[in-house]
């Protein structure tokens, strides 16, 4: 590492946060997907890793729960041109099956279409699982930044491949438990129903802020003992009733096992902090609640082994949704690092 002061202005260099620390010298090793394929209300999040590495030269580096946060090495794997050509590509296909169902079509008429986005989604998970395996082998954790909430699902399997056991504290405004959403296998709905149906290694999943889900979804949390649900709902009844939020964190993460993989959607926090995200939704949990979580985790027993965070979009005249999700993205870099070492307060 060259010369490097915390204190200045980040100077653009590609990396998030505008660090010099070279990939291989990194600790957290973040992928950027630019997908969002199946999105199925308001496209964009396809912009989200470079409008968060735009955002993130404006991050102060210092943080009072973290001593010397600025001297973890968070290293940023190049954005893949190709997945961004991709993507542009089949979310044309992907139109047009919704366009046609959404006319009242079946999706029977649309199988060709549907063939093409849902070959196409699993290169694209095959891709994120290959470059988040060659980060755990190199010893990195390892991070995806989204793109729409389908693409982290390679690094939930590159993280199985190393870890026999381990939950998912899964942030978020929806269940994502549906079962091939509008058609699509690998849809952003579908993330948890994929990673829990597909990946034998996970022992709990762990559901924080959640207030849009179907009647499906609520049968399949209500019926699977891996799984709670600590509904958007819940809480703020908590809340109202003289549970504070300290005593409700340490509840979220004693339901968690030693080993826990993070995924976090933008649009678990209050929807004035994201209001660009593809399907925000009243209610969330606001910045210092999930700041505060994210830290009650990591000055826990358990053992961060990798996390993502998806479905941030930028607006047409501002970079709020991103300057919020880079602040976002540094908490999750700096606590899963230090949370190995515990130099944390």
């Amino acid at each position: 590492m060259k010369i490097f002061n915390p204190n200045e202005p980040g100077m653009a260099n590609g990396n998030y946060f505008a660090l010099p620390y070279t990939l291989g010298e990194s600790e957290v090793a973040i992928v950027s997907v630019p997908w969002d394929v199946t999105t199925s209300y308001r496209s964009g999040t396809h912009k989200g890793p470079s409008s968060i590495i735009d955002a993130s030269l404006q991050v102060d580096l210092y943080d009072p729960m973290v001593p010397d946060a600025w001297s973890v090495k968070i290293g940023s794997v190049p954005i893949d041109e190709t997945i961004e050509k991709r993507n542009k590509r089949f979310r044309k296909v992907a139109e047009q099956v919704i366009s046609h169902i959404e006319e009242g079509g079946e999706l029977a008429e649309v199988d060709d279409l549907l063939a093409e986005v849902n070959i196409a989604s699993e290169e694209l998970n095959e891709l994120v699982y290959n470059s988040c395996r060659d980060l755990i082998e190199a010893g990195k954790i390892p991070a995806v930044v989204g793109g729409d909430h389908s693409v982290p699902l390679g690094n939930m399997r590159a993280v199985a491949d190393k870890f026999e056991d381990f939950g998912i504290l899964h942030i978020d405004a929806h269940a994502d438990l549906r079962v091939a959403y509008e058609g699509f296998k690998y849809s952003h709905a579908s993330i948890l129903y994929n990673a829990l149906t597909e990946i034998t290694q996970i022992s709990q999943l762990t559901q924080v802020g959640v207030r849009d889900f179907c009647h499906q979804e609520a049968e399949f949390i209500n019926t699977d003992p891996r799984i709670r649900c600590f509904t958007d709902m819940e809480l703020k009844r908590n809340a109202f009733e003289g549970k504070n939020w300290k005593k409700q964190c340490e509840d979220i993460v004693s339901s968690l096992p030693v080993n826990v993989y993070i995924t976090f959607d933008i649009d678990g926090l209050s929807p004035d902090l994201c209001p660009n995200t593809g399907t925000p939704v009243p209610g969330g949990v606001n910045f210092r609640e999930v700041d505060y979580l994210l830290y009650m985790l990591a000055i826990s027993n358990r053992r961060i082994i990798g996390f993502d965070l998806c479905e941030v979009a930028p607006g047409k005249s501002d970079e709020w949704d991103a300057n919020v999700g880079a602040r976002i993205l540094y908490k999750l870099c700096i606590y899963s690092s230090l949370n190995s070492k515990k130099q944390i307060i």
